[in-house]
């Protein structure tokens, strides 16, 4: 990965968790301040020993931090990552957080949470008014069949099968299948292959392969039509042209491109020769194989070009209950893959990841539709995460505020400050697991 794709993924991943910093802690700010709760400090990104950037207005102290982890507010009387005991020491003050009655601190600690759900509507509902929605019906995909990968092909797959349904359910967006089979655990396929219809039963330890898995383990197959060309393409010296349609290699049978591609790695540094049709005409172009087993050609990969997609535009009456939809259906989504985390078949410790996981999720290019898609989906994981009865995390709080409620008894002072040392050393430990096992990834 060149630097300046580093670069650009980096900026991005700052650029959306500052959204989403500010965002979360804005929704703890506006609820104190409804409550006429005082707010000391509203900081992006953390700051201890020095900030980078801060100024006082009516009695708050915004600012920036040195340290890119999240970011935070300070309220006034509250047991926080503060650690203020001084404070707490003092008798409890009309303005202060513990001055409140449980029901507006309940308010105050999940403003962060819907507000996050709140940006996560805005987003899509933004999304689906300026680009729409488009998608590959999986109708159209089996067209020409799907494209299955070595994992694919140990679960019963075949490349050129065409889906019918998963666990007897039409899936109808081709691209949602692979999530369809890993977040529900399906344990079924039914496909057509070569005119008959087939049932895949998935071998057990299958879901483990699959979560493991870097690239979608299928895809569908396209024919590998010459886009353009590397700058020393051995196929370009060979003759190849723009347009061309690879039909083959050595006289097999090998028109779409995953099969041609994994067909020439086993003709490394050799002499092949490449069926093409240009035209109405069909050529025959001898090529020398590279050691990397390329030949230098783009295909052309615009699936519109090969499948009549689903296209929709919305209006913004209609893109209202849209946002609303894909939000639900997006935090239905991700508390099934933590779930999953709880499966005998996936080892937890190895599938949690951290900065550099998130950061590889945002493209090489800077692209407005799939940096805005990846800040909803993000904003819809820092809100359950956040809302998860840990100490230090909101839902630690909302979770002693309920027991406060229910049972009439506020628990202790130092028993809430027992609770934040403990929240945040597992936090602090599940943060160097997450960043450990990205650095051992990296060196993999």
């Amino acid at each position: 990965m060149s630097i300046g794709v580093i670069l650009i993924k980096v900026a991005q991943l700052i650029l959306s968790l500052s959204i989403l910093v500010i965002i979360h802690e804005f929704g703890h700010f506006a609820a104190a301040k409804i409550f006429k709760t005082k707010v000391e400090k509203f900081y992006l990104f953390f700051n201890p020993w020095f900030s980078l950037f801060k100024f006082n207005y009516k009695g708050t102290e915004y600012g920036i931090g040195w340290l890119p982890l999240g970011g935070y507010v300070k309220i006034a009387g509250m047991i926080d990552e503060s650690m203020d005991k001084e404070q707490m020491k003092l008798p409890a003050q009309p303005w202060e957080f513990r001055a409140k009655p449980a029901w507006q601190r309940l308010i105050i600690m999940l403003g962060g949470v819907f507000m996050n759900v709140v940006l996560a509507i805005a987003i899509y509902i933004g999304l689906f008014m300026h680009f729409g929605e488009e998608y590959l019906p999986t109708r159209e995909a089996n067209k020409f069949g799907i494209s299955a990968d070595s994992v694919a092909m140990e679960m019963g797959f075949k490349n050129g099968d065409k889906i019918i349904s998963i666990d007897g359910k039409y899936v109808e967006n081709f691209q949602k299948i692979p999530a369809e089979i890993i977040l529900n655990e399906a344990h079924s396929a039914k496909v057509i292959r070569n005119n008959d219809t087939v049932n895949i039963q998935f071998p057990a330890g299958s879901l483990s392969k699959l979560i493991s898995q870097k690239t979608p383990f299928i895809s569908v197959r396209i024919p590998f039509i010459a886009k353009d060309f590397t700058k020393n393409s051995a196929a370009k010296a060979a003759g190849m042209e723009k347009g061309d349609t690879i039909l083959g290699l050595n006289g097999m049978n090998l028109k779409y491109f995953v099969e041609f591609k994994n067909e020439l790695q086993h003709h490394k540094d050799q002499d092949v020769t490449v069926s093409v049709k240009r035209g109405n005409d069909t050529l025959s172009l001898k090529v020398h194989v590279p050691e990397e087993g390329l030949i230098g050609v783009y295909p052309d990969s615009d699936l519109q070009n090969f499948f009549k997609l689903n296209k929709r535009d919305y209006t913004f009456a209609e893109a209202i209950p849209a946002g609303f939809e894909q939000t639900w259906r997006g935090i239905g989504n991700y508390l099934k893959q933590l779930k999953l985390l709880f499966s005998p078949e996936v080892k937890a410790y190895e599938s949690v990841g951290g900065f550099i996981t998130i950061g590889n999720i945002f493209p090489a290019e800077w692209h407005w539709e799939s940096f805005w898609r990846l800040t909803a989906f993000l904003s819809i994981m820092l809100a359950i995460l956040n809302v998860l009865p840990i100490p230090a995390l909101d839902g630690g709080h909302v979770l002693f505020l309920l027991y406060e409620i229910i049972t009439r008894r506020k628990p202790s002072d130092k028993f809430l400050e027992y609770a934040q040392i403990t929240g945040m050393v597992l936090l602090f430990a599940l943060l160097i697991l997450a960043n450990g096992n990205d650095i051992v990834k990296l060196f993999r």
